[in-house]
């Protein structure tokens, strides 16, 4: 087995499609459908992943993500929603989450996307890469911003382990959701900028990062 991933979906139907994608991907699936619930399968069973719904009876996707980030567990989250708006997509990925998709979804695009994030945050070198004051470990997947360390979401550290590897290279928005996220087109969203600019902010003034306007980013000495 892949590992356990916890779906929090209060839509019977949409769970069990879920589900069944997800084991034939070889994954074990828990399935709850209220945050309390949630909350409790993730302390108890420590999944590899997790799928939120951010529309949840008692305490929503957002809270959950929350509490998770709080407790400094950085478990890959992708939060699923019906609200296909610019300020939900992006108050989803602020809050710590690795990517997400809008209903009705492909419940294979959404498999794939699991694997994805795992592939991501499974893929381990020896590395460390410095520019400027900024650090990163590939090996254990940490970050330091002068002598402190950064709490990095999964795909926060693939992005900025991306550009620290050709340090001056300019890197295109679309060439960063290929490599990153494994997205073929940028197809209007703005996942690049959103974890651009959370980067930035919990690296503060040490950030390297530069942006290119009109083409991409790249990180600097």
């Amino acid at each position: 087995m892949r590992g356990l991933v916890l779906v929090v979906e209060d839509e019977a139907a949409i769970a069990e499609v879920i589900s069944l994608y997800l084991r034939r991907d070889g994954f074990a699936v828990q399935v709850e459908s209220d945050g309390e619930a949630a909350l409790a399968a993730w302390r108890k069973l420590r999944p590899v992943a997790v799928i939120l719904d951010i529309g949840l009876p008692g305490r929503d996707g957002a809270e959950i993500c929350r509490t998770m980030r709080a407790a400094d567990d950085w478990t890959p989250v992708l939060f699923v929603t019906a609200r296909d708006d610019e300020v939900d997509r992006l108050l989803g990925l602020e809050l710590g989450a690795d990517d997400y998709i809008t209903k009705p979804f492909s419940p294979r695009e959404l498999a794939l996307r699991v694997r994805t994030v795992l592939r991501r945050s499974g893929g381990l070198t020896t590395d460390v890469l410095s520019v400027g004051e900024v650090r990163v470990d590939l090996s254990r997947r940490r970050a330091w911003a002068g002598e402190a360390e950064v709490a990095l979401t999964s795909t926060e550290f693939d992005l900025l382990a991306q550009l620290f590897r050709r340090p001056g290279r300019v890197f295109e928005r679309d060439e960063l959701l290929s490599s990153v996220w494994g997205y073929q087109s940028s197809a209007g969203t703005r996942t690049v900028d959103v974890h651009i600019a959370q980067l930035r902010a919990k690296l503060g003034p040490s950030s390297p990062i530069r942006t290119v306007r009109g083409v991409g980013y790249s990180a600097d000495q």
